[in-house]
């Protein structure tokens, strides 16, 4: 098999390096006869954290042939690493592991409350039994997913509950993720310490420096939450409309906050179509981040939250190849020359 070697400016310093994929790692032992396969800028892959591929529509079950359409199209766009917090099933074994997919993180199904969440999608656990479970599925895939709150009049999940959620799922190493867009949900995942919160609408900003402190990441899925505030603007005043309008509309100044506390944002575009996290960047930046940091919220900032160390020997070989720095021109992101995922071709551009 041909090994591949990429060189250039590798983010996030911009360093000169040039690297050799031996087998699924990098290194920069040089290999006679490797191909080059691009130089320019090199980023090492984009990153959805938030992202829930397989099923087409809420409720449905997962679909294999859906779960591997949408994780192309992650592909597609340079994504190498994703994370699904909620899953509409247990996914195949292939899943995070094909040479054609990205790598993967996953929380398994949803876990939330009777009575809220989506019909025919998660578990709905007697809050008693809630730890335990959630604690069973960390320690089976790393993750477990809370569905904090739902309905605008729907109470949020206990906050000793909450508590004892995270005290069981990292005794087992795992890490707790939580759904949140009410401001009590969100109190209540804070302190409880979760290790991250998921949209966060109508999060108190003065919970931001306990956010930073404790190590408490922010995905904000600021595009997903934002793209129909002037719809719903425009539509008549009722309670559903106003949270929503006063919860996104000031979810910008929430990440521009968040950003300025010190609190660790990851990128994730949560619904369909797959392979927008572009998207997702360029919201970050729209609303105050640096592109530096916005970029770094899909890339290297989220692999190194999730484990992946970046473009250095001994790492993972991943790597999406640029013609100019993606951070002066977001429309780089749409165009990459090389893809590389797991030491293999993903995608060259003519």
């Amino acid at each position: 098999m041909t090994v591949l070697r990429v060189r250039g400016r590798a983010l996030p310093a911009g360093e000169y390096v040039d690297l050799y994929a031996d087998g699924d790692r990098w290194t920069t032992d040089p290999v006679p006869g490797a191909e080059l396969v691009a130089e320019g800028w090199l980023l090492p892959g984009l990153v959805d954290a938030h992202t829930h591929p397989g099923a087409k529509e809420p409720g449905d079950p997962l679909d294999e042939d859906t779960l591997r359409a949408d994780l192309h199209e992650h592909v597609n766009a340079g994504v190498t690493v994703i994370r699904s917090p909620g899953l509409a099933g247990d996914p195949p074994a292939w899943f995070g592991n094909d040479p054609d997919v990205p790598r993967a993180t996953h929380a398994g199904p949803w876990i939330a409350q009777h009575g809220q969440f989506f019909d025919g999608w998660g578990r709905r656990p007697a809050h008693d039994e809630l730890p335990a479970v959630a604690a069973a599925q960390a320690a089976r895939t790393g993750w477990a997913k809370l569905i904090a709150d739902w309905g605008i009049d729907d109470d949020p999940i206990p906050l000793d509950v909450l508590t004892e959620v995270v005290t069981l799922v990292h005794a087992v190493g795992g890490r707790v993720a939580v759904h949140s867009q009410q401001a009590a949900g969100g109190a209540n995942a804070v302190a409880a310490k979760v290790d991250s919160l998921e949209h966060g609408m109508c999060l108190a900003p003065d919970l931001l420096a306990q956010m930073a402190a404790q190590g408490t990441a922010l995905t904000p899925t600021l595009q997903a939450l934002t793209g129909s505030l002037d719809e719903a603007r425009a539509k008549p005043s009722s309670p559903r409309r106003d949270w929503y309008v006063n919860g996104a509309g000031a979810h910008h100044a929430l990440v521009a906050s968040a950003a300025e506390a010190g609190v660790t944002l990851l990128a994730g575009t949560d619904s369909h179509p797959h392979g927008r996290v572009a998207d997702e960047i360029r919201a970050f930046a729209a609303a105050g981040m640096t592109p530096h940091d916005a970029l770094g919220a899909a890339s290297w900032t989220a692999r190194a939250y999730l484990g992946y160390p970046g473009l250095i020997p001994g790492a993972p070989a991943d790597v999406v190849v640029y013609d100019e720095d993606p951070r002066t021109d977001f429309d780089q992101l749409a165009v990459p020359r090389a893809v590389i995922l797991r030491g293999l071709l993903a995608h060259r551009r003519p």
